[in-house]
């Protein structure tokens, strides 16, 4: 079998995995994010913050959700600099940007 094709072979052979769900946060709102938890909608439990540093008004930031999950819609919660808290469902696959807003 040529070097190609034996290449080939192993490739669709191989099971699809999961990707990472990759979108833009935008906080539009007049707080400064400084955590950010996600859940699959439905489940009692949040995972880890996934954001690396604060989100301060006005600005945004990448944000990758690496939990391995082949699904769309997210409960998502935030948590500001002041203590305060938001939280929402969306279909993330759907969105580019995430804006937040007050």
């Amino acid at each position: 079998m040529r070097p190609a094709l034996a290449a080939l072979a192993i490739l669709v052979a191989t099971p699809a995995l999961a990707e990472d769900l990759v979108f833009t946060l935008t906080n539009d709102s007049s707080h400064t994010i400084v955590e950010m938890y996600v859940s699959e909608v439905g489940s009692d439990q949040w995972g880890d913050n996934i954001l690396f540093g604060p989100v301060d008004p006005g600005m945004s930031g990448e944000v990758t959700i690496a939990d391995g999950l082949d699904v769309c819609d997210y409960d998502l919660r935030y948590v500001s600099a002041e203590g305060g808290e938001a939280e929402d469902t969306q279909n993330l696959c759907e969105l580019g940007t995430y804006t937040l807003t007050d």
